[in-house]
């Protein structure tokens, strides 16, 4: 049962990461100040890394089990 919701976390993060890596493709070419866009790019590739963190340490997590 725990395995099941590790893999969902991991897949619910990978869908999360993905999204803020598509975020911060569209901050890139907003109507915005190159600074806000640089902010905003930096805010969600910051959060796609921590996401991505988390679904690699389920993946080792995973790999200890089976």
């Amino acid at each position: 049962m725990t395995t099941r919701l590790s893999r969902l976390r991991s897949l619910s993060a990978a869908s999360r990461a993905a999204a803020h890596r598509a975020m911060a493709r569209a901050a890139l070419f907003s109507d915005s100040s190159l600074r806000v866009r640089y902010q905003r790019y930096e805010h969600h590739m910051h959060k796609a890394r921590q996401l991505e963190s988390i679904v690699a340490s389920a993946a080792q997590d995973q790999e200890v089990v089976s």
